[in-house]
């Protein structure tokens, strides 16, 4: 079976979503047969490159809440988070452009380093407070996890791997998703959103079975 995850490394939901489908995956009994891929999303592309914005002050752009609002709003994500055993720092963190993020993803995957590399990133963002749009310090966390730097920063230099981020985002679209994250079983199943782990396990059953019938 194939799990396909579309993602933003910006995304505090996708970093919960991706530790509530592991846990499920830890307790489902055909786990050793589940391939998961990560997958490109954007949720806000039109974040200027170069231009990195305090969390809270971006959310209250955004929403048009106030300081105190948005406080409320984050302190309840971070108390979900921490519950799946992730300790955000939105006083720390920045909102930035994360498509060359994306594109040195695509690089790892192909070196089989792809969901390393997703995790690595997702965790510099959001519990680190690490820049994410800086070449040199995407870089260092990609290096950290098996990437060469060379190829890194040739990747980061041009274009490469462009037109992959922008697949991922256009199949996304194609299967209905309007943000992130969003799970699509053996392109048959989609679940959307960080759903409750038990979600996530009557998911995987029901694609295994699926599979089974059609003789996968």
């Amino acid at each position: 079976m194939r799990v396909e995850v579309w993602s933003d490394i910006m995304c505090p939901w996708c970093y919960i979503g991706k530790r509530r489908l592991e846990q499920a995956l830890a307790g489902f009994e055909h786990a050793a047969g589940v391939v998961v891929e990560w997958r490109s999303f954007q949720l806000d592309p039109g974040q200027p490159k170069g231009v990195r914005e305090p969390v809270y002050e971006s959310l209250a752009k955004k929403t048009g809440r106030s300081p105190a609002q948005v406080r409320e709003m984050t302190d309840h994500v971070k108390g979900l988070a921490a519950r799946e055993g992730l300790e955000y720092d939105f006083d720390r963190a920045f909102v930035a452009n994360s498509f060359d993020a994306h594109r040195l993803t695509h690089l790892a995957k192909t070196l089989g380093l792809g969901a390393e590399t997703h995790e690595r990133f997702m965790r510099a963002n959001l519990v680190e407070g690490e820049i994410l749009d800086d070449h040199d310090t995407l870089v260092r966390l990609a290096a950290e996890v098996g990437v060469p730097a060379g190829e890194a920063r040739r990747v980061l230099a041009g274009d490469d791997h462009a037109e992959d981020v922008a697949a991922d985002i256009a199949q996304a679209h194609a299967f209905g998703a309007t943000g992130v994250p969003f799970f699509v079983l053996d392109r048959t199943y989609g679940v959307s959103g960080a759903q409750p782990v038990s979600t996530f396990t009557s998911a995987l059953r029901t694609a295994h079975e699926h599979a089974a019938r059609a003789g996968r």
